[in-house]
């Protein structure tokens, strides 16, 4: 090939190359085509559904598929709308009262925006050295509020799936645990522990350990009693118990087990004491509620969720370690290619790529540090303790309708359902879950309690107010008296 030859072909491809580049009146016309979109879409929140039972629009995205050519914004839009963002769960709407809703706070969008137009990368700290102590200070925060001492380690991840898996792989390689241990290596738990601590096992090959699960007492919570008595039958047995997961803030209920028990005991055996603190970690925030996580400060690791209990976009978990080497011994791998980033590193600043799975990650930082430089703290305390009250209003409300109810909530999870004067009441409360699906207004989900099919609220969408929660008490009345042809009493509902 001549040389004038390989130029014109680089010039070709250097001409179509650079739509990737867009100039400033071409990015103003798409981005404002985009932000007014999103305007629209928060404008219409309030009449929109939380819940399209409806799916087939999905199948739109299938007729567009992607080609050669480029497609028009507006049409763009238009097949977002229609396919994306109208069937199932919505979860910005504040009648997303379904498994534990995400947040989706504006301001981190904005952070999010600035992530992706800066890319700063934060695998390493001397590639982005602002960008990696960006996220420490947000990790650093959390730690004081779980109750680390300086020397902790700590990274922001995905979600609590694999937040809790980098947990579980420090834990393993803290006890030295080797393969041919792990048929005897038993994990505890309550009966209620999230299954992503089952998947994170079997992820890492773990899949062959013994999984205790302990009983619950009345309130849900893990009996550390049975914890003990099991922990002890196990050694005698010839097992090797290795790690116990304490919730706070169980996904059925919301319960939080008894940490500071739990963390004796797995002291006195020498266990990993890990605590799942997803949902609830937060709600340590609120004055009234901090005394119920007294103990997660006794924890070797502890998982966070900001896209729950902070309100961010889906994406956004956090794992803290007590101890920092300990994610470093199991994270921290290196290439020759590698070693001119290694000046950076220091005592106090590790690099994210050494604490998790992660190399190349999102730079998570903005989204969480901007809203709370912004906000300040008090506004998200708060909402916390607002979901945590909401939750005790509808508890009180739904018992006056004639639902059965669960115990009293730890945070901001409750469990109901209706007992009608004949029929079986699971098959009941499976129909009324329909028949509110169908009507979209507000999305909630079921769980199974003592063999029972149950209804339950989680309250957290930044967005739910007490006026959220006097539509669905209205709508639950509505449908008991369509489905059983007789009145139920009304209450006295504070927002009417």
């Amino acid at each position: 090939m001549s040389d004038n030859s390989l130029v014109d072909r680089i010039r070709a491809a250097e001409a179509l190359s650079r739509h990737l580049e867009p100039d400033a009146d071409t990015r103003a016309a798409v981005r404002e085509g985009v932000v007014g979109y999103t305007e629209a879409f928060l404008e219409s929140l309030p009449e929109r559904k939380a819940y399209e039972i409806d799916k087939s629009s999905a199948a739109e995205l299938w007729g567009a598929p992607i080609t050669e050519e480029p497609a028009p914004l507006d049409e763009i839009l238009g097949l977002i709308k229609r396919a994306v963002d109208t069937p199932g769960i919505n979860p910005a709407s504040a009648g997303h009262l379904g498994y534990i809703p995400g947040g989706g706070i504006y301001y981190a969008s904005l952070g999010d925006h600035l992530a992706a137009v800066t890319n700063r990368y934060v695998g390493v700290r001397f590639a982005g050295p602002g960008a990696v102590d960006m996220e420490n200070v947000v990790l650093d925060w959390a730690r004081e509020l779980v109750g680390y001492p300086e020397g902790f380690g700590g990274v922001l991840l995905p979600g609590g799936t694999v937040a809790n898996l980098t947990a579980i792989v420090a834990a393993r390689e803290a006890h030295g645990l080797k393969a041919r241990d792990f048929e005897r290596a038993v994990v505890y738990g309550s009966a209620h522990v999230h299954h992503c601590i089952d998947k994170s096992l079997h992820v890492i090959g773990m899949g062959e350990c013994v999984q205790r699960r302990i009983g619950l007492d009345d309130r849900y919570r893990m009996r550390p009693d049975e914890l003990a008595s099991v922990i002890e039958d196990d050694r005698k047995a010839g097992l090797r118990p290795w790690l116990v997961v304490g919730t706070a803030g169980t996904t059925d209920l919301g319960a939080i087990d008894p940490l500071e028990e739990i963390g004796a005991i797995a002291r006195d055996h020498d266990l990993w004491y890990h605590v799942d603190a997803a949902y609830g970690g937060f709600f340590a925030l609120c004055p009234e509620l901090k005394p119920r996580f007294d103990g997660m400060e006794r924890s070797d690791s502890i998982v966070l969720d900001p896209h729950k209990g902070m309100f961010l976009p889906f994406g956004t978990g956090a794992v803290l370690a007590r101890d920092k080497d300990t994610l470093l011994r199991a994270f921290r791998y290196t290439g020759e290619y590698m070693q001119d980033t290694r000046e950076e590193e220091t005592a106090a600043q590790s690099s994210p790529g050494d604490l998790s799975p992660e190399f190349s990650r999102h730079f998570r930082g903005p989204r969480a540090w901007l809203p709370l430089k912004l906000l300040g703290v008090a506004p998200f305390r708060a909402c916390l303790e607002e979901k945590h009250l909401l939750a005790r209003y509808f508890r009180r409300e739904v018992q006056k309708l004639g639902f059965e109810v669960g115990p009293e909530p730890d945070l901001s999870v409750v469990a109901y359902r209706f007992v009608p004067e004949s029929g079986d009441p699971d098959a009941f409360n499976r129909e009324l879950l329909e028949a509110i699906h169908r009507d979209g207004r507000v999305f909630v989900s079921s769980t199974t309690l003592a063999g029972h099919f149950v209804l339950r609220v989680a309250v957290l969408s930044f967005r739910t107010r007490l006026e959220t929660i006097d539509l669905y008490l209205r709508i639950l009345r509505e449908k008991v008296e369509e489905m059983t042809g007789r009145r139920l009493s009304a209450g006295k509902l504070a927002g009417r």
